[in-house]
């Protein structure tokens, strides 16, 4: 084992000399970057995309709630530098890795991020330098393809030449009670060399560490986290169908149910899962899972409630529409909110467009309003509406439509101004009181 990589890298850890490079300036690797930089630590941003690096060195955001006064303070320091250029890998001496994990296709895993990552980096790893994998994924993933890719790209030994650890990531954007630094940070690495820097790393800039016995153990801890919420957010799902048909309103149980001061933790159903873990992450251990010849039924059958909750939604707005004596086919119908949770401008996984486009698949003319996504950029999913522009919000353009659909509920949206204008109003979200012309779905 190589002792000077390892005091080199305590050493410049301990002094927060040690330069922290971040692969990734998204909605995890941006609020990182801040945070170690904030902390005293010289950061390199990497980027394939050549708009992030330009907008942080001319001290400008692209995350609505990331604001620019602390992109500014990035873009003055002479400890920050951002670049699309993968050949300065050997300038940073720990790199995480903020890369997306979605799923394919058929609902599998999707580690082309991921291991194009490795692949541009491993060529460039240098003695001393440490690998952190922060993006969800299954147990096995940085064993399998971090360690195993980089040994073979570079020529270098993990736990001898570098030093390879995971940590999930736990941002929940938009939310001001928690950030970075007051989030604990689950740590678990490739030996104990590994996981006394990491641990050291973070220590440095996070208020608690935890750390576990190993990276497949810390990279199902997320998984965890995600299909717990997952399946509970299916069973009020499911419990919401069955109470709407005894007339019988879900949030009211909810809101009651939770005075219980134990033994109950309040979820709330919707129009289907959104954002980049909760509607992913229970697919990474299903198929992780087939390949012990195991079956994971209940997290599974979990999914197909979440999935099935637009179709439900669309119901609603048929029945709704019914009442008022109108059809659905050439109905003008506005969904109100895009993102995928209330004051962020975040749309991944976002069921908004899903119900959208299973709308218009009936014949409705689909409008969308969300003030904090004017226009809907390119997705992978749902390339059709790109560029399609969010509605103005008056009263003469609101009674233009035969129904609006709440699915999102922003805090600066007046959702009440809907019954008055539009008159048939379908509520996903629970935002409007329920009175005449109010449908929940």
């Amino acid at each position: 084992m190589s002792n000077s990589a390892v005091d080199g890298l305590d050493s410049g850890l301990s002094q927060k000399s040690a330069r922290i490079g971040v692969v990734g300036l998204g909605y995890v690797g941006l609020p990182l970057i801040w945070t170690f930089h904030e902390r005293g630590f010289p950061v390199l941003g990497f980027d394939v995309d050549a708009e992030k690096p330009r907008l942080l060195k001319a001290g400008k955001t692209y995350i609505r709630h990331f604001t620019e006064d602390r992109i500014a303070s990035l873009a003055r320091s002479d400890r920050f530098d951002a670049t699309t250029d993968f050949s300065r890998i050997p300038e940073a001496d720990v790199l995480l890795l903020c890369v997306p994990t979605p799923l394919d296709e058929h609902r599998e895993p999707d580690m082309s991020y991921v291991e194009g990552t490795v692949a541009t980096i491993g060529p460039h790893l240098r003695k001393g330098q440490m690998v952190i994998l922060e993006s969800t994924t299954y147990p096995g993933t940085t064993r399998e393809i971090i360690v195993r890719e980089c040994e073979r790209l570079s020529g270098l030994k993990s736990g001898e030449d570098f030093f390879v650890a995971y940590s999930p990531e736990r941002e929940d954007p938009g939310n001001p009670n928690f950030e970075t630094a007051t989030i604990p940070k689950v740590v678990g690495a490739e030996g104990k060399e590994a996981l006394d820097l990491a641990v050291l790393l973070y220590s440095k800039v996070i208020s608690q560490v935890v750390p576990v016995s190993d990276t497949p153990t810390a990279e199902a801890v997320k998984l965890v986290e995600n299909i717990f919420r997952s399946v509970n957010i299916a069973l009020v799902n499911e419990l919401k169908v069955v109470f709407h048909s005894m007339g019988i309103d879900i949030y009211e149980v909810i809101e009651a149910a939770k005075t219980k001061p134990f033994g109950f933790m309040p979820f709330y159903p919707g129009p289907g899962l959104g954002g980049h873990c909760i509607p992913i992450d229970p697919f990474y251990l299903t198929w992780k899972a087939r390949e012990f010849g195991l079956n994971t039924r209940f997290i599974e059958l979990a999914g197909e409630i979440n999935t099935a909750m637009p179709d439900y939604v669309v119901r609603r707005c048929m029945e709704a529409l019914n009442d008022q004596g109108k059809a659905l086919r050439g109905a003008r119908v506005l969904c109100v909110g895009l993102a995928y949770k209330p004051n962020v401008d975040d749309m991944r996984e976002t069921p908004t467009l899903v119900v959208m486009e299973k709308l218009r698949a009936y014949g409705a003319e689909v409008s969308y309003y969300d003030p904090l996504i004017p226009v809907i950029p390119r997705t992978r999913e749902h390339p059709e509406w790109e560029g399609e522009e969010s509605v103005s919000w008056d009263d003469e353009t609101l009674r233009g439509f035969d129904m609006a659909v709440v699915l999102t509920k922003h805090s600066d949206v007046e959702h009440e101004r809907l019954v008055e204008t539009v008159g048939c109003v379908v509520d996903t979200r629970a935002a409007i009181e329920s009175r005449k012309g109010v449908y929940r779905a």
